[in-house]
């Protein structure tokens, strides 16, 4: 079983996104408030990260929302995956306001279901009908809906963080924390202290400009982090985009964990524990199936997109099947005993504790990893999806998957190419054995692409 992607006009793989004030406007946001006030009639929750615009946003939407006769408690500044752990509780839906990875001047909003997760495509795309009906439908004047400021909540979430872990799996652990200037400066400090751990902080102050560094943590955005991690003798550092809903590290000497590596370690440490199936986009790295079946577990494979790998989570359970974990290979990590959503606060408390129970070195656990080298690029485009659509055709006697995109097989080597869905680019991933596999394969590739484009 794979979940399918169905063709959406507004919104892409992670809610809806575009540069505040040009695409992204608060005509929209109001739009998706009436919308989504009409097809989940009650209370709604809504929360924003950091962003400068996200203030205009937020009270754009809530207007929507109100006007429908929905009632609607804003959170105030809070992670994604804070906003939908409180969702799954007490509410009709949820509205986050956030970019998410995008730079500063991007804004976007995620839809919350009942349930915690983002919206599937099939409502996504009735949602999509509503905001572009010429009728919006709004309560009368005496059924208009009330608000509610609900801030404090976020504390239910750094609790059910912690509650997760038995005693303080963290005592005599310095972590360094880069929130990256987001939402998770006032929750990933206090889920880690709660586990025992000393934390120190660069990039620790909300601000929506980013001063520190980009919102997309990558390595050479995090020397700062790096270098307080060496200086203090810290076990580890995470940091955090965004939104927070992922999470990245750097080892004790100062070194970027590559992301799937990150993945494989966590499905190693839950596959000792239990075995059963992982879920993961046809995207993540080889490196997380030859860990899992090392394990004694398998990996199912879905299009890319964290809801696509939390849905087919809940299906495979509802059906009887053992998921166990799930993920992308970006730091954006599904626990399911926790809740159904990528979860970067989670992530953070994770690593915590499986260092402590292993007793080893962040660095000397990622060395024991079945060895594999991942290219990862981009290429400015606007018609990406046609040209992904003429690919299949260039590689006539090449095993293929059209999961999502085009994953090609080559050997032990593959090379996935995608249009992305948040940005006007086509994004390729390239993962081998070996450095000149991967160069000799990205230079066949990117010949084969600009005859293509040409």
């Amino acid at each position: 079983m794979t979940a399918q992607k169905m063709q959406k006009r507004l919104f892409g793989t992670n809610g809806v996104r575009g540069i505040a004030g040009k695409d992204m406007t608060p005509d929209l946001a109001f739009s998706i408030g009436l919308a989504l006030g009409r097809m989940r009639k009650g209370r709604i929750a809504v929360g924003r990260d950091t962003r400068t615009s996200g203030e205009t946003l937020g009270k754009a939407l809530k207007a929507g929302l109100l006007a429908t006769g929905c009632d609607v408690d804003d959170c105030g500044i809070l992670p994604t995956p804070a906003l939908q752990y409180l969702v799954r509780d007490d509410y009709s839906g949820g509205a986050m306001i956030t970019a998410s990875h995008n730079p500063p001047e991007y804004n976007g909003v995620k839809i919350i279901e009942p349930d915690g997760t983002e919206m599937g495509d099939e409502e996504t795309i009735r949602l999509e009908g509503l905001i572009f009906s010429s009728r919006p439908e709004v309560a009368s004047w005496d059924q208009a809906g009330k608000e509610r400021q609900v801030p404090h909540l976020i504390n239910r979430y750094i609790e059910g963080i912690i509650s997760r872990f038995c005693g303080l799996p963290g005592n005599g652990m310095t972590v360094v924390v880069d929130p990256g200037s987001g939402p998770a400066c006032v929750t990933t400090p206090k889920i880690l202290e709660g586990l025992g751990c000393r934390v120190l902080t660069v990039n620790g102050i909300m601000d929506g400009t980013f001063p520190g560094r980009l919102p997309e943590p990558s390595a050479e955005g995090l020397k700062n982090l790096s270098d307080l991690v060496i200086c203090s003798g810290a076990s580890f550092g995470v940091a955090h985009d965004g939104d927070a809903d992922r999470a990245v590290f750097v080892d004790e000497k100062g070194r970027y964990i590559e992301e799937n590596a990150e993945f494989a370690l966590v499905v190693q440490s839950i596959c000792r524990k239990k075995k059963g199936i992982i879920v993961t986009p046809v995207s993540s790295g080889q490196v997380v199936e030859e860990t899992a079946r090392a394990e004694g577990s398998t990996v199912r494979y879905t299009p890319v997109g964290s809801i696509y790998v939390a849905r087919t989570m809940r299906t495979l359970l509802e059906n009887g099947e053992p998921v166990i974990f799930g993920g992308e290979g970006n730091g954006g990590l599904i626990f399911p005993d926790h809740q159904f959503c990528r979860d970067g606060g989670m992530t953070a408390a994770m690593m915590v504790s499986l260092l402590a129970g292993s007793g080893k070195k962040l660095s000397d656990l990622v060395s024991c990893l079945p060895e594999r080298y991942i290219i990862k690029e981009k290429i400015a485009v606007k018609n990406g999806d046609e040209i992904i659509a003429s690919l299949p055709g260039c590689y006539p006697n090449s095993r293929l998957d059209l999961t999502d995109g085009i994953k090609i097989f080559s050997g032990d080597s593959w090379a996935l190419i995608r249009a992305s869905g948040t940005e006007p680019i086509i994004r390729i991933i390239i993962d081998t054995k070996t450095s000149s596999a991967g160069n000799e394969f990205s230079q066949e590739l990117k010949s084969r692409l600009k005859n293509v484009v040409e």
